[in-house]
């Protein structure tokens, strides 16, 4: 299909039936002022995910929904790049966590929100825990050594209005008003598809976490802008495919394997984005302090 749209939705799913359906309904029901398309690409789930969502979509008569069923779990960045890939030509390309659930409006006004700022590369609304309270992962500075130092050992958490020590979460600016950010999260991030085309998307490099700072990174390295725009709200249930968050772990369905995988992997990205972006711009002593903190978090 070639017909022009405003925006693509592409959710990435993975043992996440009961969710994603919660998710697509979400969207169906509040999208009022733009076109778009959703576009679910399963990694090869175990609960029946492809099969239930097919047969869920049809019976609900969502006509402009689109199932990839993948015969192996490919990662979160890739599995994204088969989506854009085979969506159609939008303005704007929406990645969804499954496990997300957008609010009347927010869509249509965050697709607003894009129109009006044109130096904003990518943006997020605000992104809430079933608690009410803000999903940090959708707020963040980039992971310098000094910031993750200052995360890792509580100081930001202690000094949570401090820019020299709260620069991991950024907590320092206020939540109410619209505002530049380093990076967002992959649960609901809003991009112009001519610059993630300029960027080849995502890096698959990263399999599981780490990719959507990286691709912010990547974005403002080019000139763009990354905003929180919180007039606007999702729910956000948090980890329900990998099953490592506190916050979903009574309703994820994740096997002692795929945590154990998943926890791999989360440790995998900070090496791959540190060696990337920061390796060459700090001495090797840092370098060193940083990969062995890593290795430490990961073991002890």
């Amino acid at each position: 299909m070639n017909k022009k749209i405003d925006v693509s939705i592409v959710v990435v799913t993975y043992n996440s039936f009961d969710t994603i359906k919660e998710c697509i309904d979400s969207i169906e029901k509040t999208v009022k002022k733009n076109s778009f398309e959703i576009v679910v690409v399963d990694n090869n789930s175990s609960d029946g995910s492809a099969e239930g969502i097919k047969y869920y979509v049809s019976s609900i008569k969502y006509e402009n929904v689109r199932i990839i069923p993948n015969k192996k779990n490919i990662g979160f960045s890739k599995a994204n790049n088969q989506g854009v890939k085979i969506s159609q030509k939008s303005r704007y390309v929406l990645f969804l966590n499954p496990d997300a659930i957008v609010y009347e409006n927010t869509i249509d006004g965050m697709v607003d929100f894009m129109n009006k700022t044109p130096n904003a590369g990518a943006a997020t609304c605000f992104i809430e825990l079933k608690n009410g309270r803000l999903d940090d992962s959708c707020h963040r500075g980039f992971p310098t050594p000094w910031r993750s130092l200052c995360y890792f050992m509580g100081l930001s958490k202690f000094f949570p209005k401090s820019k020299f020590f709260a620069g991991y979460n950024m907590t320092y600016l206020g939540l109410n008003k619209t505002h530049e950010i380093d990076a967002l999260g992959g649960s609901f991030m809003l991009i112009r598809r001519e610059i993630g085309k300029r960027l080849g998307w995502w890096d698959e490099d990263f399999f599981f976490y780490g990719e959507d700072i990286d691709f912010c990174f990547r974005i403002k390295e080019i000139g763009y802008k990354i905003y929180f725009v919180p007039e606007y709200k999702a729910l956000h249930y948090k980890g329900v495919s990998s099953g490592i968050k506190k916050v979903s772990e009574s309703i994820s369905k994740a096997t002692k394997e795929t945590k154990l995988f998943a926890t791999k992997h989360r440790f995998n990205a900070m090496r791959i984005f540190y060696k990337k972006h920061y390796e060459k711009k700090y001495p090797k002593i840092v370098t060193w302090l940083v990969y062995g903190a890593i290795w430490a978090k990961e073991h002890l």
